[in-house]
């Protein structure tokens, strides 16, 4: 059995900072991660950082990335791309900063996936990984993007859409119109025989502002480089299958009758450029990187079928790819885009150069001691609470791909709202008191799909993880729950090294980018 004061459960960006910000604290902090890396996201090809304002970034998160700019002998974060660095340079860093405070850190410790926790009297007393250790504290984090921990606590949680109604929420729901990423012109949904091609649901679309349990698209966000010294052909997947492609040739093939040009490479992709001439590559337009459609069960699915579910997004991101660059139906100037991209060498040594980490944009969400809503960023925005700020817009990706009445194809789900930088409150990483007491959640936080469109970026995630750490501190040294502890001295301890809490500290201009 191995006893600590705090175990942190997953190596995500937030789990390293919640271990780094307790060890800080002089707790000893274990952190078990199931897979072999550190960093999540943030090492795991998601490099064009989500920004919003830079300046309500503080705390150790800003430490991570001006350590990040300093590799690159930049000396301030005042520019966009001073905060986009290398996958391998980001886990570097990480590493080097939980080895420096003495965080145990522990690869390849997955939580057993039926009775993994043991609690009494709404505490959690150990938890058991799959190899059969037991791992007791006095304080827990759950920090994975799945929240299993959360989970198996018996924690309350949702996953899926809220209805407009459940909080008064008008983004809420099934968008009755969905603008971006969609198809500008009306693209049928069927073949010559009228058989629904593949990658489109035979609909028809649920009532607008109507709740689901269906989930925002997720994907595989690549590194490639353009450097012929450092760049991996895309290779033929294991179980290509060029169908599947049957409605992005569609569209390419339409694409210059409609639009008065050829396609090009940012029309089905997003690559932003970061350093040694890579780009961190995300979806763009109607048919892209983004599996809608293939994420929907993923939040509540067994470790096998996430497993599936994973493999399959890879499956589809290798033969998107392997498709842009080697079929004869793309056009001629779009493949010669396409192939002066590859893989980079020296990233992703262990997974073939594939990036390492799904990209689970939305998982399940706790409903813990505060839900925070819609209107805790557009109004509300300050709280009595506050551990941190967040200003990135409501950004949920498209969630289906359906057929209208007319037998043309449209993607739903995707919003796109600028907000104005608002205070997070530390109850949206508490459960209800009544469930458990010294459980910390800041990546399956408390919010509403749409709140959790805004607050699931990898910054605030940090954040919220340098709060989590210190309350943990404060919850042990104090005998409270982590529901009781005196929040002017967790404000008082962040705002000490560097947080930024309030509005008022910060000069802010009218809208997030």
């Amino acid at each position: 059995m191995q006893s600590s004061d705090l175990v942190v459960y997953g190596g995500t960006a937030s789990g390293v900072i919640t271990a780094y910000s307790a060890a800080r604290e002089g707790l000893h902090v274990v952190l078990l991660e199931p897979r072999a890396h550190l960093g999540g996201m943030v090492t795991g090809g998601l490099s064009a950082t989500d920004l919003g304002q830079f300046k309500v970034i503080g705390g150790y998160a800003r430490d991570f990335y001006m350590q990040a700019a300093m590799h690159y002998g930049l000396h301030d974060l005042d520019r966009m791309e001073n905060w986009h660095s290398e996958p391998h340079v980001d886990e570097a860093i990480f590493r080097k900063m939980l080895a420096d405070v003495g965080v145990e850190t522990r690869f390849h410790e997955k939580l057993k996936e039926h009775d993994g926790v043991q609690a009494h009297d709404q505490r959690i007393t150990s938890i058991t990984t799959m190899d059969g250790k037991q791992w007791t504290a006095k304080v827990f984090a759950d920090c994975s993007y799945e929240g299993d921990l959360m989970a198996q606590a018996g924690v309350k949680y949702v996953y899926g859409r809220e209805s407009v109604a459940d909080y008064g929420e008008d983004l809420a729901g099934v968008r009755a119109h969905t603008p971006a990423h969609q198809f500008t012109w009306p693209v049928s949904a069927f073949d010559d025989q009228h058989r629904l091609l593949p990658e489109v649901n035979p609909g028809p679309l649920a009532d607008p502002g109507s709740g689901d349990k269906l989930v925002q698209a997720y994907n595989f966000r690549l590194i490639l480089t353009h450097d012929p010294s450092n760049r991996v052909p895309f290779p033929r997947p294991k179980h290509y299958d060029a169908s599947r492609f049957a409605l992005l040739r569609r569209y390419l093939s339409e694409f210059e009758k409609n639009r008065g040009r050829a396609p090009n490479l940012h029309d089905v992709t997003n690559p932003v450029s970061i350093p040694h001439d890579k780009a961190d590559f995300n979806n763009n337009g109607p048919v892209s990187t983004d599996y809608i459609g293939h994420s929907w069960t993923y939040p509540d699915g067994s470790y096998a079928e996430k497993q599936a579910i994973w493999d399959d997004h890879l499956n589809y991101t290798q033969s998107f790819f392997y498709f842009l660059s080697h079929d004869r139906s793309v056009p001629s100037t779009l493949q010669k885009e396409v192939n002066e991209w590859g893989l980079s060498k020296d990233e992703f040594l262990d997974t073939d150069h594939w990036p390492n980490q799904l990209y689970v944009r939305e998982g399940r969400r706790m409903v813990g001691s505060y839900v925070m809503r819609q209107a805790d960023l557009q109004n509300a925005r300050t709280k009595p609470d506050s551990i941190g700020m967040g200003s990135y817009n409501s950004d949920s990706h498209n969630i289906q791909r359906v057929t209208r009445p007319d037998g043309s194809v449209t993607n739903e789900g995707d919003v796109q709202v600028p907000v104005r930088p608002y205070e997070i409150p530390y109850r949206v990483l508490t459960p209800e008191r009544s469930q458990m007491q010294n459980l910390l959640v800041p990546v399956c936080l408390s919010a509403t799909h749409i709140a959790y469109s805004s607050l699931r970026m990898e910054p605030q995630y940090m954040i919220m993880g340098q709060a989590a750490g210190v309350a943990a501190s404060l919850s042990i040294r104090s005998g409270l729950a982590v529901q009781d502890i005196p929040v002017d001295l967790l404000e008082k301890n962040l705002h000490s090294n560097g947080a930024i809490l309030h509005l008022s500290e910060v000069a802010v201009v009218s809208s997030s980018r």
